[in-house]
């Protein structure tokens, strides 16, 4: 048994010698040392000793046991370390090489011109404020005094939720007005910048997603007249003193009197005609309607429990897209919603 013990224990360390992957040390561990390994067989055999012979047979097993298992552990750390050298110059990264180049981004032409009329606003003491695109019909439609039959209320114009027509993508930022009225007391002013849904087509113009900013001011003796003085002076300050508007009266339920207001088209420059055709911007009229506005309507007001008989106001809903069209001298609002980095990267 001594000589069976010397030979495992040569053939053992010869073998771990030669092993060259964690995987082998493994398999060699299984075989010598494992439940059915060779040094575990050899003294499974200890029960045909003698009394005598027995503890010295064990301590050369034990002796045997512990070399090889002291040289597995050698061979382990040194294949291990192997290992790691190898894959630490398979991985390697040469810091030397240039890196790729990082293109930063910049604002969104949109975002740019929001930006400014955000700034301009705020100068003038307006609180930006954000709101709910789903939107319940109350607030998009009947508080603002827009009743059962309305045209804009039809299922061919507005994007319903529910089989009652009571939830919707809002039409528009104006039902802004009634959650702010809601929770804050006259004097007030506020901007609200928003998307809204409209089933639209897409056209040079119009997008079934565009952007509006809703701007409204309720206060004691509010005329007319304070509204043409903003608009005036929002728009001079975006486009330059040179800028052309004009108003025309209109009509909207909640706003009473109205009107909308419209900016000379920058592309044909009021003529509606562009090397002898239809300008395609403005369709031949040589204005673009920016926006609508008007007196807030007395009903609107008491829907909010606001007093009509001592405070009124004044409410606009500017379209962003088109104000942007008009400051960066963009011909088609489609360019805006493409994501075409050759017309983004102009700005």
């Amino acid at each position: 048994m001594k000589q069976q013990l010397e030979e495992i224990k040569l053939h053992a360390l010869a073998a771990l010698d030669a092993a060259d992957s964690p995987a082998a040390l493994e398999e060699l561990r299984v075989k010598l040392l494992g439940k059915k390994g060779e040094l575990t067989a050899v003294l499974k055999q200890m029960g045909k000793l003698s009394p005598e012979e027995r503890p010295v047979m064990g301590q050369i097993a034990n002796a045997v046991r512990a070399e090889i298992e002291a040289k597995l552990e050698e061979c382990k750390a040194s294949i291990g370390a192997k290992v790691l050298e190898a894959k630490l110059a398979a991985e390697a990264i040469d810091v030397t090489i240039p890196g790729e180049e990082v293109e930063m981004g910049h604002q969104h032409p949109m975002n740019m011109v929001l930006q400014e009329v955000k700034d301009i606003f705020v100068g003038m003491g307006y609180t930006v404020v954000d709101g709910p695109e789903v939107e319940y019909a109350a607030n998009n439609f009947t508080r603002l005094n827009i009743e059962e039959g309305h045209p804009s209320r039809d299922r061919s114009d507005t994007f319903y939720f529910t089989d009652d027509d009571s939830i919707l993508l809002r039409t528009q930022t104006s039902s802004m007005q009634i959650r702010f009225m809601e929770n804050n007391q006259p004097p007030l002013c506020m901007l609200a910048p928003g998307r809204v849904f409209r089933k639209d087509e897409a056209d040079a113009t119009h997008s079934p997603m565009f952007h509006q900013i809703e701007g409204l001011v309720v206060a004691e003796d509010i005329t007319m007249g304070n509204l043409k003085d903003v608009l005036i002076t929002i728009m001079q300050r975006i486009y330059g003193h040179d800028a052309q508007v004009r108003f025309r009266p209109h009509h909207f339920p909640f706003t009473e009197p109205s009107c909308e207001m419209d900016m000379q088209c920058h592309k044909c420059h009021g003529t509606g005609e562009v090397d002898g055709k239809v300008c395609s911007t403005c369709h031949g009229e040589g204005w673009i309607e920016l926006l609508g506005a008007g007196m807030v309507h007395p009903v609107v007001l008491e829907n909010c429990g606001i007093d009509s008989t001592k405070y009124s106001g004044f409410a606009f809903g500017m379209g962003l897209e088109r104000m942007a069209m008009g400051r960066l001298r963009i011909n088609d609002l489609r360019l805006i919603f493409d994501n075409d980095m050759r017309f983004l990267n102009q700005f």
